[in-house]
Order: C-alpha cells, then structure tokens, then sequence
C-alpha cells in the first residue's frame, strides 16, 4: 500500500510537536523499515526546508531533508498536477496538489491531521492514528509494494 504523507504529519515529528508526534514517528518507522510506502509531494520537501532552515539553520535542514529523501519517494508535482489540482475545488489549494501529486503517483491513500483539507478528496483519507491502528491489525499486507 502506498500512502501520501501530509506535511503536517512530518511537522509533527520533526518539530515534536505533543502529542502527534509519537503516533507520526511510528508511521514514519513503518515506512522506513518498508513495511509501508510512503511518499512525500514535492511541495512537502521544499516547506520543510524552508521551515526547518529558518529554525535550526541551513545544515540541519538539509540534514532533515536528506534523511527523509532516504525513507520516503517523492510525487512530483508537474503541469498536469497543479491543473487536475484547480479542478478540484478543495478548500485548500495546497491539499489539492498533495492529492493529486498522490493519486498520480499511484498511492491509495494520503494520511493527514486535517481531514477537512481533504473532504473532497477520491482518495481514501487516514489519520495517522487510525492508519496506524489499521496497520497493528494487520489489515494491510505486511510488505510495502512499489
């Protein structure tokens, strides 16, 4: 199963942000152990180190981005992305691209604190909590397919 990553639930375990971040880093974990895949959009990469390089300075923040460009593929957002994305009418534009950087990338589902963002969504919508939940269950395989 692939699953898009809201950036939100990123923020939640770099800037370990309570109580988010414990239920994020154990999806992240799953991910990195390749037993979920996992994907980040683009744009997910280029806010993170914008905001991690205005806290933590320049070489750690490049240090968070290459540590999560080691676990995580990227959905490229192109063209058709941000035009399929206007279409949509979400209430965020920025959800919109995730969404559709997702659905083109072949994900099944995008995991998010922010499910409203996403009301509008084709995809199936997780929280981290009942992802995870869902994933200790053993309702999806135990091996990542990419």
């Amino acid at each position: 199963m692939i699953v898009l990553f809201d950036t939100n639930v990123i923020l939640d375990v770099l800037l370990n942000r309570a109580p988010h971040a414990q239920t994020a880093a154990e999806l992240m974990a799953l991910v990195e152990r390749k037993r979920l895949s996992g994907i980040l959009g683009a744009t997910t990469i280029t806010t993170i180190h914008y905001l991690a390089q205005k806290s933590v300075g320049s070489k750690a923040a490049a240090r968070h981005i290459r540590k999560l460009l080691s676990i995580f593929e990227v959905a490229p957002v192109t063209w058709e992305t941000l035009s399929d994305a206007l279409s949509l009418n979400f209430p965020e534009f920025e959800d919109a691209v995730l969404h559709e950087a997702a659905r083109q990338s072949g994900a099944g589902g995008v995991v998010t604190r922010d499910p409203k963002g996403f009301s509008k969504a084709t995809l199936r919508v997780y929280s981290p909590s009942e992802l995870l939940k869902i994933f200790e269950k053993q309702e999806i395989p135990g091996e990542a397919s990419r």
